[in-house]
């Protein structure tokens, strides 16, 4: 293992964080986050990765420590979280790499694959989705209410149930075998960066323009079938925001010799307690998929 380096580069006009370790010769991992989360929640997963991989994880804008000015009048969607990305790889010269989706990092990996269709070599999706049958009910319901109108009432339905700390720190607990293990300081952080100024309108804004990366759905799976990569799906077995039906979901574009399924006996945030489980899949998969 190599030690976490902390680093910062300006792209699009932004100051994006990650962090990253291993051999810069090494191939490329890049580990993706997702809401209400940052690099931060990989911090246990980098090293024990880096001993034959060069592992980078940048906080999305409106997440983490990346520092978005107010000058750059920035939008928050998913295509644009997708342009800084893309972005940032350019910047650091990745043209090929393996990716880590969770969350918010699956559609942003997947909406840049449809404009770098070569670029990834191999996925590894925990609890990262994209089918309509892995969207939780209970915990969408509110969410797709909003998308079907827009309204004011609904918006501020979801700032009130969504964007405070208990439920957040449910994320981290909810279906986890053993809550008393996982670090207060995690949900405690996401609770602290998400109540910075302006911060909950632009979580409010990004979980309205999911419906965005729904409508494109049919092309991530299109991706997904053309593609000759290999697909690791780990699925924490509990999780109620994407469900276990998006983990089976990905076998009707993955032939059963490109893609492995695991489930994992945790809920949404797995690496809080399985993450040296998680690393021993991830390395043995690399391995056979010869990255």
């Amino acid at each position: 293992m190599s030690p976490t380096k902390i680093s910062t580069i300006n792209v699009d006009g932004i100051e994006v964080f990650y962090r990253s370790a291993g051999s810069p010769t090494a191939p490329v991992v890049v580990l993706l986050h997702g809401f209400p989360s940052s690099s931060h929640m990989f911090r246990n997963l980098i090293p024990l990765l880096s001993f034959k991989y060069h592992v980078i994880a940048p906080d999305l804008p409106g997440y983490g420590f990346t520092v978005v000015p107010a000058s750059r009048k920035y939008i928050y969607s998913f295509e644009s979280l997708t342009n800084t990305i893309s972005s940032f790889l350019d910047a650091l010269s990745i043209q090929k790499f393996a990716v880590y989706i969770f969350d918010y990092g699956a559609p942003t990996a997947f909406r840049l694959a449809l404009e770098r269709p070569e670029a990834i070599t191999a996925l590894i999706t925990q609890n990262g989705n994209a089918y309509i049958e892995g969207l939780g009910k209970d915990f969408w319901a509110p969410i797709q209410a909003y998308w079907n109108s827009g309204a004011s009432k609904d918006r501020e339905t979801i700032r009130t149930a969504a964007l405070n700390f208990e439920t957040t720190k449910w994320q981290y607990m909810f279906g986890s075998p053993h809550p008393e293990a996982i670090p207060p300081e995690a949900y405690y952080l996401d609770t602290a960066l998400g109540e910075r100024p302006g911060n909950q309108e632009i979580q409010l804004d990004l979980l309205y323009d999911y419906r965005t990366n729904v409508e494109l759905y049919p092309k991530f799976q299109a991706w997904l079938r053309n593609g000759k990569f290999k697909v690791l799906a780990i699925w924490g077995k509990h999780d109620q925001i994407f469900v276990k039906e998006g983990a089976e979901a990905f076998r009707k574009d993955v032939g059963e010799d490109r893609l492995e399924l695991k489930w994992i006996d945790a809920g949404h945030f797995a690496l809080e307690t399985n993450e040296e489980e998680v690393a021993g899949l991830i390395g043995s998969f690399l391995e056979r998929a010869g990255i």
